[in-house]
């Protein structure tokens, strides 16, 4: 795997100790035990499936596997996933 590289946003807001995600546009994911994810600062969904959601968010692809996935809300911003979430991939 490739060492990461920082772009100026990134750099920035670690320089002013401000949240990333919020300045660079990245995706934040909480995950509330094994059945619910919340996905902000998402790109759009990929792929979707009760077995495997994939969602672009930005310079990552976010990997959901688990059973019974369900995209239970969307709007431009945030995603929520419920079901039971047994994986999580980053790529």
């Amino acid at each position: 795997m490739k060492p990461r590289r920082f772009g100026l946003l990134e750099r920035a807001a670690e320089t002013f100790d401000l949240p990333a995600d919020a300045l660079a546009g990245l995706p934040k994911l909480e995950l509330v035990g094994d059945g619910e994810l919340r996905v902000e600062n998402h790109k759009g969904i990929l792929a979707y499936s009760g077995e495997e959601i994939h969602i672009s968010g930005g310079i990552y692809m976010i990997k959901i596997a688990g059973q019974g996935l369900e995209l239970r809300a969307m709007t431009g911003i945030e995603l929520l996933i419920t079901g039971k979430i047994t994986q999580i991939t980053l790529a």
